[in-house]
């Protein structure tokens, strides 16, 4: 059970939480914007390790895919 202490410690965390998210979206925006691929190939690598070994298995090649974002596209 929690104390009445707790739980105002628990409301000022989440508080606190909630007051940061907006300038911590701000800068991880900031970053991603400011990021170049060329500069940082290992990140690049890893990433798209990550892609390759969680993603589900592909089975196709992606043709179809493309075309109709094509498609899109153009309209």
């Amino acid at each position: 059970m929690t104390t009445p202490s707790e739980k105002d410690l628990i409301r000022r965390w989440v508080r606190t939480w909630q007051e940061a998210a907006p300038e911590l979206e701000r800068i991880r925006r900031e970053e991603l914007a400011a990021f170049r691929p060329d500069e940082h190939p290992q990140i690049v690598d890893a990433l798209l390790d990550l892609g390759f070994r969680l993603g589900p298995p592909r089975t196709d090649t992606g043709l179809v895919e493309q075309q109709r974002l094509f498609r899109k596209v153009r309209r």
